[in-house]
């Protein structure tokens, strides 16, 4: 029997109609495939990879410790021995010495009247506070019963914030680092020096943090100006001679040679570092961080920090 002339028509159709429908959609993937990879090419770009130096390195809390109540706004914090750590408050014109061991504080020792104390170093048995106007309290063996106390004024004032302090043993001198605007320039913060042989500070930084560095310009991918940097404390590495500079309202971590030119910024935990406020180093490398307190209380932290 001879077949119709139509036999097959429905069926030949119906495959036209798929080989189109096929087609279209290659055509379509075609098209995602190529946006896609102009996409991605205008965004690599214009959103430029993070600096390899904004560093990713893993930071792990080896130990916690919460301060009383009266010690909530701890600022200054430096390294005594290997069972006690030394800090101050924002309000309050007393040394507190702390025994992680025991985790209580197990001495006061009063140097001034209430006033915003920030910075805390020790070289030898004499401790040194920093108040936020760039006075500097000299407070002699913290070990006696009635340490002697006498002030020391420098050119900085309470425009600069004085925040951070530590002591250089290699130079004999301290290391003040204001927070806010430098008084000398809006491109840089500066690290200034106090000679404890002539008990004087220069008027110049003997080292800049260069506040127009990309790493500040490209932290986390965003656009933020440097000075948004603000130093809140400031310690050296004893083997290494690089300088730890934390950023309390940035709960940031800026490392440094010894010359200031910058080496890392590690971008740090707000839920952990609510607000960086001191830093030390014991004389083995181990690094403790002190975060005044937000919502909470403030506390001690003891931080590791491994290279990824």
């Amino acid at each position: 029997m001879k077949p119709p002339a139509n036999f097959g028509k429905g069926a030949l159709e119906y495959d036209q109609k798929n080989r189109r429908q096929n087609m279209q959609a290659l055509f379509a993937l075609v098209v995602l495939l190529v946006a896609g990879i102009i996409g991605f090419t205008w965004r690599k770009s214009t959103h430029p990879a993070e600096p390899s130096s904004y560093s990713p390195d893993k930071i792990t809390i080896l130990k916690k410790w919460d301060m009383p109540q009266y010690l909530k706004e701890i600022s200054g914090l430096t390294y005594i021995d290997e069972q006690r750590l030394a800090c101050v408050q924002d309000e309050a014109g007393t040394i507190f010495i702390y025994n992680i061991e025991k985790n209580t504080v197990e001495k006061e020792i009063h140097f001034g009247e209430p006033g915003d104390y920030e910075g805390l170093t020790l070289a030898g048995k004499t401790a040194w506070v920093l108040r936020a106007d760039g006075l500097l309290f000299e407070v002699k063996d913290i070990h006696a019963k009635q340490p002697a106390v006498k002030e020391y004024r420098t050119h900085l004032t309470v425009k600069e914030n004085c925040e951070g302090l530590c002591y250089d043993k290699s130079r004999g001198r301290l290391l003040v680092a204001v927070k806010d605007q430098d008084p000398n320039s809006t491109s840089y913060k500066g690290i200034y020096e106090f000679d404890l042989s002539s008990y004087t500070m220069a008027k110049e930084p003997v080292i800049k943090i260069n506040l127009e560095d990309e790493i500040f310009a490209n932290a986390k991918g965003k656009k933020k100006k440097g000075i948004t940097f603000k130093p809140t404390g400031i310690t050296i590495h004893p083997v290494t001679q690089d300088l730890y500079i934390t950023d309390g309202p940035g709960s940031r971590l800026l490392v440094t040679d010894k010359t200031g030119t910058i080496k890392k910024l590690f971008q740090l935990d707000r839920k952990i570092f609510t607000q960086p406020e001191g830093i030390t180093f014991s004389e083995r490398g181990e690094l403790f961080i002190s975060n005044e307190g937000v919502k909470g209380s403030g506390n001690i932290l003891k931080v590791s920090i491994e290279p990824k």
